[in-house]
């Protein structure tokens, strides 16, 4: 037998022993959900998660610190971050991503690097931080809702007829 011969032959040995994935092996994403539902049950029951926990509340009692008190407390703002860096990272999946995709994903991908920080301020029971990464978490949904929301809306719609806002009670209504 020639050399050629027993190379292929232990080729075809070895690749009939090695493991095979099933199927295609192509990862298949579900993305039926559609983006106000997945922003409305996703991301942003995540994003209160973690924004309840941090900063204050002045009332008539007085100022109240909402940080979390208990190792519990804490982790559901762990949590809440850690849904925000996944979800950063699924906004990126084929059939979630809108146009302009390089916008869309610069946001998707800032959501998860600044939901990264934000989960090591809330591991380390860090309320200044905690309280400074949520805004910085906010800075970009703001963002991206005036890129992808608002200016979509004014372009098909033009300006808001009238004025927005309630009448001020005692003011003159016009």
């Amino acid at each position: 037998m020639n050399l050629r011969v027993v190379a292929v032959a232990a080729l075809a040995a070895l690749t009939a022993c090695s493991p095979r994935p099933s199927g295609t092996g192509a990862a298949d994403f579900n993305t039926d959900l559609p983006m106000t539902e997945y922003m409305g049950h996703v991301v942003d029951p995540a994003a209160f998660m973690y924004w309840k926990g941090s900063g204050t509340v002045i009332d008539d009692k007085g100022e109240h610190d909402l940080s979390p008190t208990t190792d519990e407390g804490w982790d559901v703002l762990v949590t809440g971050a850690s849904i925000l860096v996944e979800a950063g990272n699924t906004l990126q999946l084929p059939h979630r991503v809108r146009a302009p995709q390089a916008e869309w994903n610069k946001y998707a991908k800032l959501l998860s690097e600044r939901a990264m920080i934000a989960r090591a301020a809330a591991e380390k029971h860090d309320k200044t931080a905690v309280f400074d990464e949520g805004g910085r978490l906010y800075e970009v949904c703001v963002a991206c809702h005036e890129k992808f929301i608002i200016e979509p809306e004014l372009k098909a719609n033009g300006a808001a007829k009238g004025d927005p806002l309630p009448a001020l009670p005692g003011s003159k209504a016009k």
